[in-house]
């Protein structure tokens, strides 16, 4: 997957529009336009600004697969779990214990 299709996923699952997220960012919007459009790509710094704002790691936003992930789902979980509030997070660790359980049942 291409990095403007991730950031436009990005955009859309947290329900912002992508003049919000340049002004968050302080960028100007046209900027991240071209990121999203494939025209133009960030450089580093940016990159990792905007994984942080979407609590997602650079390699999601890569879309880059090191030896560490063993697969799409496995940075798609990680990415879940980033963007949940502590309390959240407890919940989904507590039903993935229990599927670990009833699996071995």
């Amino acid at each position: 997957m291409k990095f403007g299709d991730i950031l436009r996923e990005l955009i859309e699952e947290n329900d912002l529009t992508q003049k919000q997220v340049a002004k968050d960012l302080n960028i100007a919007p046209s900027t991240l336009g071209n990121y999203i459009h494939d025209s133009r790509e960030p450089d580093f710094n940016t990159i990792k600004m905007i994984a942080s704002y979407f609590k997602v790691s650079v390699d999601y936003l890569l879309d880059y697969r090191s030896s560490l992930a063993e697969n799409k789902n496995e940075d798609e979980l990680l990415r879940i779990y980033r963007s949940l509030p502590d309390s959240q997070r407890i919940l989904l660790i507590e039903q993935g214990k229990l599927l670990l359980r009833l699996m071995k049942s």
